[in-house]
């Protein structure tokens, strides 16, 4: 069979192009070896928030009697409902990528897809049966799964990546995370929530490392207060588990230390899946592991584009869609403005909440930026005092010539749906005072960006 356009994977890269596609009329196929929507709906992003909103629960009512509720009795977590729920909500999110790809008349073909010449794709299904498809033009958006380093061998056991995270089948005693980022942050916050007593080592100086360090100091607090173990400037050297538990290895800055846990979590980070996609046969060229891919992710091979986690760029679910849309619009034809990577969202769903855009006032110095700073906490705010959700702060940074927003850093309650505003009036390349002229709800968190663009340039009222 034939198609105008064929995309290997179905996660939040591929099904979007599908879709986009489509809707532009071209006849479109999707190729799919598991679940439909990818790791992000299946076993990422989606499932992780399911599990933090529990966890968010177990504190809120803990909590109780600070808003003048009373609970009778112990609060404590059902794991395996908890799990349960989550598999729940990703199963749904499934079924309507489902749902969205049948509405627009995209076929969904089972099976893994690889490259098998000038303009053929075979897919292989369960049973070993291998068809070749047609398509003069090939998206490959196959993701990346959980990174494995040689001194800490993931067995899916004692030593497992985030997908076995999700589906323990009971609540570990004790885990040692491994990495800071995004997936060891949420994992630990979540398991720590539940009972589990967490440590999370990390190699660089400080937690979330991408983050501006004011914010990564601030969530390192709340970490701690919540019973969290940080070990920062330490690697994991090695792990025994020969034993009934675990024995890891940590170096640190003070020699090494040994600790006890019965899980290990790695989460250092992804590796794109480009195995055996026919990719070195095709004559794709990688570059430091990842495909080379112009504006319009167009790969060294005609006809053939690459989007999402095996391309340059960040390995963000949103930004794989953004890639997804830019790829297939200039594919048909349309002129779309290539994306801009200095504006990508960042969130980390922690408690509290970490959102960001842009530079960091670090990165803004090296860059040459003669700068203008406001910050403004949620103690001084109202909305966060009657919620109960005083922690943390937004921080804004500015161009001192022209007041140009050029970062935005945010963590506390909720800053993760606060940060669109931020994105889209960088793109729009908002000022300061553009920023405190616009007038902002009250009661609300996000009049705290009024006030911190105001805290920049010596107005703020409500500090």
């Amino acid at each position: 069979m034939s198609y105008d356009l064929i995309v290997i994977g179905s996660g939040p890269g591929g099904y979007v192009a599908a879709i986009r596609a489509s809707q532009l009329g071209l006849k479109t196929a999707v190729i799919e070896k598991a679940e439909l929507g990818g790791i992000c709906l299946n076993w990422g992003c989606i499932p992780t928030k399911s599990l933090l909103k529990s966890a968010q629960v177990i504190d809120t009512v803990k909590h109780a009697a600070d808003y003048g509720v009373v609970v009778e009795g112990a609060v404590k977590p059902d794991f395996h409902a908890i799990i349960a729920r989550s598999r729940s909500v990703a199963e749904g999110m499934s079924k309507g990528v489902q749902f969205l790809l049948k509405k627009n008349k995209i076929d969904v073909i089972t099976g893994f897809g690889k490259l098998a010449g000038s303009g053929k794709v075979s897919v292989t299904d369960s049973n070993g049966t291998e068809t070749i498809y047609e398509s003069g033009s090939i998206i490959l958006a196959t993701g990346a799964r959980s990174k494995q380093l040689p001194n800490l061998k993931q067995d899916g056991k004692k030593i497992i990546g985030y997908r076995e995270a999700l589906t323990l089948d009971k609540l570990p005693v004790s885990m040692v995370v491994v990495g800071s980022g995004a997936i060891g942050t949420e994992l630990a916050s979540f398991y720590n929530s539940m009972g589990t007593e967490v440590t999370l080592v990390e190699f660089l100086p400080e937690i979330v490392p991408l983050e501006d360090e004011e914010v990564s100091k601030a969530l390192a607090r709340s970490l701690k207060k919540a019973g969290i173990k940080i070990m920062t400037e330490s690697s994991v050297e090695s792990v025994d588990i020969q034993g009934e538990t675990c024995v890891v290895t940590i170096k640190t800055k003070k020699g090494i230390e040994t600790r006890e846990a019965e899980i290990v979590l790695s989460a250092v980070g992804i590796t794109p899946n480009l195995e055996n996609l026919g990719i070195e046969q095709a004559g794709v060229v990688i570059e430091k592991g990842k495909v080379r891919v112009d504006r319009y992710y167009r790969t060294s091979v005609p006809g053939v584009y690459a989007i999402g986690d095996i391309v340059p760029g960040q390995a963000l679910a949103h930004v794989a869609s953004a890639e997804a849309i830019t790829c297939v619009e200039k594919m048909a034809g349309l002129d779309p403005m290539p994306l801009d990577y200095n504006n990508i969202p960042g969130c980390t769903y922690t408690t509290p909440e970490v959102a960001s855009v842009g530079y960091t006032e670090k990165a803004a110095l090296a860059a040459g930026f003669d700068i203008k700073v406001g910050k403004f906490p949620f103690t001084a705010s109202g909305k966060a005092s009657a919620s109960g959700a005083r922690d943390g702060f937004v921080k804004l940074i500015f161009t001192a010539k022209h007041g140009e927003l050029i970062g935005a850093h945010l963590i506390g309650s909720n800053v993760t749906e606060m940060i669109g505003e931020l994105v889209a009036g960088r793109k729009m390349e908002i000022t300061g005072h553009e920023l405190i002229k616009t007038v902002h709800p009250h009661p609300t968190m996000s009049e705290a960006i009024m006030e911190a663009a105001a805290a920049a340039f010596g107005e703020v009222i409500h500090l």
